[in-house]
């Protein structure tokens, strides 16, 4: 299922601020050998990451699931010297690619990507985040989400992605519907689903 029409798509990404180099260049690795391209942030969702980052002037960000490092590297390319993005990936051939991007890139002193299982690693890390970017195992969100809640910093955002799974949630029938309704029903958070990509769940505190 197409959520948004294909035009609206092409005109979106005409009238959005273009890649940086290192974007690009991992974007186009990822379009020529990853065998899976639509994984990686397209260019209208990277930049609402970056976007993301300068609004709540984040300088501690948690990413879960790094893939080839496209949203890993808009996630850092404006945070302040100083700041530091935690990217998590289980696959360590995926970490390997990803690394090499991040590597050679003029922000790689800001990423510090960690290879293994995302849920034992996030529930050993201290908060608190301004920005949690979750985009690895979908029946996982759950797990994510309750062990980041308590980490998210007053002003912080979590942004889960694919929450509309294809238009799947609207029957019920995938994973990230179970997820969208606790969210929607956690009084501790307020959210606003955005039809952006595959779907995009902004998630913030509550008062």
């Amino acid at each position: 299922m197409d959520l948004v029409d294909r035009r609206v798509e092409r005109y979106a990404d005409a009238h959005t601020s273009p890649p940086s180099p290192a974007m690009a260049a991992a974007g186009a690795w990822t379009d020529a050998h990853s065998g899976a391209p639509q994984m990686a942030s397209a260019l209208v969702e990277s930049r609402l990451l970056t976007a993301l980052v300068v609004a709540t002037r984040a300088r501690r960000v948690l990413e879960v699931g790094t893939f080839t490092g496209v949203g890993a590297l808009a996630l850092a390319e404006r945070m302040a010297p100083g700041g530091t993005v935690i990217t998590i990936e289980s696959e360590p051939e995926r970490a390997e690619v990803a690394r090499r991007h991040i590597a050679a890139s003029p922000v790689a002193d800001r990423v510090d990507l960690r290879v293994g299982d995302a849920r034992e690693i996030v529930r050993a890390l201290d908060g608190p985040f301004d920005v949690v970017f979750l985009d690895a195992w979908k029946s996982d969100y759950v797990e994510y989400y309750e062990a980041v809640v308590p980490k998210l910093a007053d002003h912080g955002l979590i942004v889960a992605d694919n929450v509309l799974a294809r238009g799947q949630v609207l029957d019920g029938s995938h994973a990230l519907a179970g997820f969208n309704e606790q969210v929607q029903a956690d009084e501790r958070v307020h959210n606003a689903l955005l039809t952006v990509g595959d779907g995009l769940m902004l998630i913030w505190r509550a008062g």
